[in-house]
């Protein structure tokens, strides 16, 4: 199965100025891959128009539903998530992470996730700026992000990571 994740909102290359604060300049996002923090897909800057990712995972049944799991995929059944690190990029292109949010799958409806499991794509869309105008952080489950199942996926479709 496919999962993609589609961003839009995204805060800008500068982050958290507050009065006095220097905040963090040239901000970047990216996923994760799980046990490896410094391993990244994916990078945008924090002021692209739009970000998506696509991760491959496999779905197996799991107490009544479905486990995932990738390579890029955290967490244990049944508190599975996707890490979206934020951090700023220097003038060597060293990306040093200041905060992260957790897509987490337990606010995907069952249906969904079948719907998903069947069709071959799981689709989650998300505004990444919070209230404040900051890099989007902590858990996020609906409303916050948007779960759906994606059309069928073609059968020749090339593997991804």
């Amino acid at each position: 199965m496919l999962i993609r994740v589609e961003g839009s909102n995204l805060p800008g290359r500068e982050c958290g100025q507050a009065a006095g604060a220097s905040g963090h300049h040239n901000v970047h996002v990216a996923v994760q891959r799980r046990g490896r923090p410094a391993e990244l897909l994916g990078l945008y800057p924090g002021n692209a128009s739009s970000t998506r990712w696509e991760l491959e995972v496999t779905s197996t049944p799991y107490e009544g539903g479905w486990d995932v799991r990738g390579p890029y995929v955290q967490g244990r059944p049944g508190a599975r998530f996707v890490y979206l690190s934020w951090g700023t990029v220097d003038d060597r292109e060293t990306f040093a992470m200041f905060r992260r949010a957790k897509l987490m799958f337990d606010g995907i409806g069952p249906e969904v996730l079948m719907a998903a499991v069947k069709n071959g794509l799981l689709v989650g869309r998300l505004g990444l700026t919070d209230t404040r105008g900051h890099a989007l952080c902590g858990a996020v489950r609906p409303p916050l992000i948007e779960w759906s199942p994606g059309g069928r996926m073609p059968d020749h479709r090339a593997p991804r990571v």
